[in-house]
């Protein structure tokens, strides 16, 4: 999806109806937030203790909100700068390098978040998240080969009782750096205003995570390294979807529950227009409000990852889990330091299955 699909997209027009101004609504107490100075230190110190600065401004040593407050810790700090993000006049990028520079990249961290959940599919699609101090992650390996020694019945005097085997994987999962240079000079950005900029960031976070669901497909269809594949059956005719293929794949779900169907654009077209799913209320929200319905009770994903010839159903209450070394960051230094020119955006991230047979693909060329 390229920057105008985005701007035209249900993601970012889901966006327009919130408050683009929260800065000046209702009363705030700025007593604490008077007393801080945010600095390169602060971020040092935020990153020390594994926080971001949003996140640190909330402890008590700092700022922490009051519940209801109207402004977060951070929000707090932008209004006593004078900076707006919204509204009808808001700041614009040289504004905020003029007021306070260091609030800067946390300014893009926060953008770039919202922008991420935009595509809330991703975090649909995980039973978990791991956060881990080291680049190498060893996962479970569940022993499900077996189920009738594992399965509830009646334990006679003498009978072993049932087991559910679990152990670790012989090998473990890579956890891997990726990283995004955001490049712009400060002449193309000066005169932007914030709302503007931030428009631009949502849309690296949209793209990121993106990114990251194309990631877990990788990993649902080859494995996590593991010798564990997706199953894999095949349609009743090669070239052809039928609604009988995907009752067939529904079937292969025995003691699981297939609840999410990734697929692509050109295998989502194909399952909307089965004239087995032309309900005509499925029909009214997808025409009106863009809401695609959910094929056998299952929600469709879109992911342009998956091979065309594949749609995968899974329960993704056991399927795949997120491992993460280092959350997403943006680097400090550069933008506070050199009045932004680059932003280094990076994050540490791998997926795993945890229990493969929540997993099921059908091919449908073969």
């Amino acid at each position: 999806m390229n920057f105008d699909e985005f701007i035209s997209s249900g993601a970012f027009s889901a966006l327009e109806g919130e408050p683009t101004d929260r800065l000046h609504v209702g009363a705030v107490d700025f007593t604490g937030a008077k007393e801080l100075s945010v600095t390169r230190e602060t971020y040092l110190e935020a990153e020390a203790r594994g926080l971001t600065l949003s996140e640190l401004l909330e402890t008590s040593e700092y700022d922490p909100s009051p519940t209801g407050s109207a402004l977060d810790a951070f929000e707090r700090q932008l209004a006593l700068a004078g900076i707006r993000i919204g509204g009808k006049r808001p700041s614009t990028v040289e504004a905020f390098l003029q007021a306070s520079p260091t609030l800067l990249p946390e300014f893009m961290l926060r953008e770039i978040r919202r922008g991420m959940s935009m595509r809330p599919e991703l975090d649909s699609l995980l039973a978990g998240t791991t956060t881990i101090a080291s680049n190498r992650y060893t996962p479970f390996f569940i022993d499900t080969s077996a189920k009738d020694k594992f399965s509830l019945r009646p334990i006679g005097d003498g009978v072993d009782m049932p087991q559910l085997l679990v152990t670790e994987q012989q090998h473990a999962v890579n956890v891997p750096d990726y990283g995004l240079a955001l490049k712009a000079s400060y002449k193309a950005l000066r005169y932007r205003t914030t709302a503007q900029f931030r428009v631009l960031l949502w849309y690296v976070g949209f793209r990121l995570q993106t990114d990251k669901i194309g990631l877990l497909v990788e990993t649902i269809i080859n494995g996590d390294g593991n010798s564990n594949p997706v199953s894999t059956i095949n349609s009743a005719a090669t070239g052809v979807l039928t609604y009988n293929d995907l009752i067939t794949l529904w079937g292969q779900f025995d003691s699981f529950e297939m609840n999410a169907l990734i697929c692509d654009i050109n295998n989502m077209k194909t399952i909307l227009t089965l004239s087995e799913f032309k309900d005509p209320m499925a029909g009214f929200k997808f025409q009106n409000r863009g809401e695609v319905f959910s094929p056998l009770g299952a929600t469709l994903i879109r992911s342009d990852s998956t091979p065309s010839d594949i749609i995968i159903g899974v329960d993704t209450r056991f399927a795949i889990e997120q491992v993460i070394t280092q959350p997403l960051m943006v680097e400090f230094d550069k933008i506070i330091e050199q009045r932004f020119e680059e932003a280094v955006i990076s994050e540490s991230v791998a997926f795993a299955k945890v229990i493969p047979e929540a997993a099921v693909a059908l091919d449908t060329a073969f």
